[in-house]
């Protein structure tokens, strides 16, 4: 029997697929310090534990396909907070910001079609992509200007027949890159400019550090109708396992449609939607203290990382990840000699190969992600770990 072409070559996760090994290093009594997921540490608000354990329905009934409306209005109300004019009739709750991006690509475009998307990338938008049958266009960006977008003109070469959306993630993911107001402006005009749908990934927006400020696509009247944006409450309320996140979107059509994508699964989890609704009747002054802790990791982590020789980066503005060029042969030799040879006193560290957040092949075969989501004490630890692995790696470069 043959396997489809999606199922064939559908990329396997950089930042799962070297999980037996670290399992098995666990099984040999090996301590292992996971810098290669975003799965933070901070504790998850006792409010959402609580609605788990005050569900008492006799029945587990289904939910309605877009979501329950008062978490649709919670989401809304958290939104005009930062003055983004939101209803819930605009939110559709999803399985995970994943969900929401793997619609709004099903959404915008057709097997065949083409989606530009800055490189490094969540490395996910590979497999969306492979579901969906689209084609991405990468945008290649550099360390040495921060990961910031180029000049309109730069990337207006990209533009063919067949582009149908530009996706950007701000917070960035891997890079931990912020785009400017100015930044934004020349994408909506490009995208007014060749009827382009505007795909925003902005599941970190509270994770902004040194003053700056996150900016929204939709903060932008202009580009209403064309702008779909993923959203989540993993990372927001440290609830990576319940796997609720929303698509936001103020052109009707493009709501409907997504709307029949998510009648085809049925209902987004009912319990999980109550303990959201939990963690967003917090308010906003939540997460001071928890922007504050990640910016103290961040600094942690990039004071350590630029006094090792040889290692190239970029201070990261938000999110919780930083973006590492090293001197290796191979990313994933590097993370699987991690696993499976290095130990010290009974320690390792794990990251995740950068080629996996690249669409151009060979981009990324010498970076890796790290991701700041262990305590202090912790991650001084891993970080002297990765310092030790490096300076003993068989396939450094010199």
């Amino acid at each position: 029997m043959r396997l489809s072409e999606r199922g064939r070559t559908i990329q396997a996760s950089p930042i799962r697929k070297f999980k037996p090994y670290a399992d098995q290093a666990m099984a040999q009594g090996i301590k292992v310090y996971f810098l290669n997921i975003g799965d933070p540490d901070i504790p998850t608000p006792r409010v959402v534990a609580e609605a788990f354990h005050a569900y008492e329905d006799e029945v587990l009934n289904y939910g309605p396909a877009q979501g329950f409306l008062e978490l649709r209005e919670a989401i809304a109300d958290y939104f005009r907070s930062y003055n983004i004019d939101l209803k819930a009739d605009n939110v559709i709750i999803t399985v995970g910001g994943s969900e929401a991006i793997f619609f709004a690509f099903c959404v915008v475009a057709d097997p065949g079609d083409e989606i530009i998307i800055p490189e490094p990338f969540y490395t996910n938008y590979n497999g969306f992509a492979s579901y969906a049958a689209l084609k991405i266009i990468p945008l290649t960006l550099r360390a040495e200007d921060g990961y910031h977008l180029p000049p309109a003109r730069e990337i207006e070469k990209l533009i063919t027949p067949r582009t149908r959306a530009i996706v950007l993630c701000s917070p960035n993911n891997p890079t931990g890159t912020v785009y400017s107001r100015e930044e934004l402006e020349e994408v909506i005009f490009l995208a007014r400019k060749h009827d382009l749908f505007l795909i925003g990934d902005e599941v970190y927006k509270e994770f902004v550090y040194d003053g700056l400020s996150h900016v929204s696509l939709l903060e932008f009247d202009e580009a209403k109708d064309r702008v779909i944006v993923a959203d989540s409450i993993s990372k927001r309320f440290s609830c990576c396992g319940a796997r609720i996140g929303a698509v936001m979107t103020r052109n009707e059509e493009v709501y409907q449609a997504l709307l029949r994508f998510a009648q085809a699964r049925l209902c987004p989890p009912t319990v999980e939607q109550r303990a959201a609704l939990a963690a967003y009747r917090l308010g906003r002054s939540y997460f001071e203290p928890i922007r504050r802790e990640y910016q103290k990791r961040r600094d942690i982590l990039y004071e350590g990382l630029i006094q090792i020789p040889g290692v190239i980066l970029h201070k990261p503005q938000g999110a919780f990840y930083v973006n590492v060029k090293l001197p290796i042969d191979d990313g994933d030799k590097f993370v699987f000699w991690l696993l499976t040879e290095f130990r010290m006193n009974g320690e390792t560290v794990m990251v995740a190969p950068g080629s996996g957040f690249y669409a151009t092949p060979g981009k990324g075969k010498d970076e890796v992600r790290l991701a700041y989501v262990l305590k202090e004490k912790h991650l001084r630890r891993a970080l002297e770990l990765f310092r030790v692995a490096l300076e003993n790696y068989p396939g450094r470069r010199h």
